[in-house]
């Protein structure tokens, strides 16, 4: 992480918790992230799979996708490009006029998957559970392991050092007694270390740091936060959860908890990865109208509930994300009535929480997900739309079906013959389209 003090650090590279102090711990979570993980994963491509002997981590390189599309975004750098102020995530084109010599790469993501498929088999190999949390990094339950690899942090550093000497990149790995700490804690010095950052630690070594660094603050966020005079965790940690609440509402709960070391969100994300069906998708140009988003939201829609009905399923909970043009991310979620794999009932209820989250940012990511879902689900009786459900569930039937015989393409919905930019284009605000 940034601004970590050289006194904290000389103590991260040579601590060792005391081992019965380790041994007492009832929780041990390891976060292990992989350093740069597609930089990595493509100079290992070119050399092994294409024979270049040049490593491209060593020069100014970025990874990203095709500058004529929306794509082209920095996906990866190396340090040395970092040191021009390139970033990832901005436009590929911005980068090169920061450092006009600049090379580019294209990624090669069947290849970083099996990458990451590795990865996450070595994991499976010690931990009892691995929860995958993205493409390059992972947790690890390591709860209850101490007679079997010992002392967890002097463990962590040979697992670490397996990852370089027989994948041949490097991994940071955190650690602590929950989730969203050990994630911090991983996120200090970087490359190929092993940090702790247990809750009598919180004062020295994370209230310390810039409120940027704090998982679920982004930039929009941060700025306001620097408006109060708040600027390290520390000062969030120990502000008013009332006035945070006034100004953030219920994300000013959360960065209150995850200042304070309280684990709210990421314990839960195992079942949601176990029984979650969910898509999303980048759009190629900004989403500036609600017609347009209403769009993508039915074609995600589409795509979950047709995976919950081939495999018989039913969400209790459905969830919305986007993220803006200055990629932050807002997600919201809402229990519904009644267990549903139903099309529309999703779309209906994904369009207002859409309608809830955006405050007319630009959009450029939108996901749907179904979470909490059951095989038995049994639906709460309502009257006035008993009959319009069984039609709807006919419907999706009837699509299926003719999917399954026929292919993905070989029916589609009224509404996605419509011209999506029309409306956007005239400024017109639009209804959700009705299924059709």
């Amino acid at each position: 992480m940034r601004n970590m003090s050289t006194e904290i650090r000389k103590q991260e590279s040579c601590m060792i918790l005391d081992s019965k102090d380790m041994r007492k711990r009832e929780n041990v979570y390891f976060h292990i992230d992989v350093n740069n993980a597609f930089l990595s994963w493509e100079a290992l491509y070119r050399m092994k799979e294409l024979g270049k002997a040049e490593d491209i981590r060593t020069l100014d390189a970025i990874i990203g996708g095709d500058i004529s599309k929306r794509h082209g975004v920095v996906l990866a750098k190396s340090q040395s490009a970092k040191r021009y102020g390139v970033k990832t995530g901005e436009p590929v084109v911005a980068a090169l006029k920061k450092c006009p010599h600049l090379q580019l790469f294209s990624p090669h993501m069947d290849y970083y998957k099996e990458k990451s498929r590795e990865l996450m088999e070595l994991f499976s190999r010690y931990a009892p559970v691995v929860d995958r949390y993205s493409i390059d990094e992972a947790f690890l339950d390591m709860s209850g392991t101490y007679g079997l690899y010992g002392d967890p942090v002097a463990f962590a550093h040979k697992l670490k050092d397996e990852i370089r000497n027989t994948l041949e990149f490097t991994v940071n790995i955190g650690i602590s007694s929950n989730r969203l700490l050990a994630k911090m804690a991983s996120d200090f010095d970087k490359p190929d270390q092993v940090h702790t950052l247990f809750p009598e630690e919180i004062p020295e070594k994370m209230w310390p740091l810039p409120i940027e660094d704090l998982f679920y603050v982004g930039h929009s966020t941060a700025d306001r936060l620097h408006s109060l005079g708040i600027h390290k965790i520390g000062d969030i940690a120990s502000s008013d959860l009332k006035v945070l609440r006034s100004y953030f509402k219920s994300h000013g709960e959360v960065i209150y908890n995850f200042a304070n070391g309280i684990d709210l969100t990421l314990e839960d994300r195992t079942e949601a990865v176990q029984k979650g069906y969910g898509n999303s998708t980048t759009i190629p140009y900004d989403i500036k109208d609600a017609g347009d988003a209403y769009h993508i939201i039915m074609g995600l829609c589409e795509s979950v509930c047709s995976r919950m009905r081939k495999d018989t399923v039913q969400a209790v909970v459905l969830s919305v994300e986007i993220k803006d043009s200055n990629f932050v991310v807002k997600r919201h979620q809402r229990t519904l009535l009644s267990p549903t794999d139903v099309t529309d009932e999703c779309y209906q209820t994904a369009c207002s929480l859409f309608d809830e989250l955006w405050d007319g940012s630009p959009i450029r990511l939108i996901g749907v997900t179904a979470n909490k879902v059951t095989e038995n689900g049994m639906r709460q009786m309502n009257l006035f739309d008993m009959e319009s459900h069984d039609k709807l569930k006919n419907l999706d039937a009837a699509l299926d079906a003719i999917r399954e015989k026929y292919g993905s393409d070989a029916v589609k919905r009224g509404s996605f013959c419509e011209k999506v930019k029309e409306d956007s284009d005239s400024g017109k605000h639009s209804e959700p389209p009705k299924v059709k």
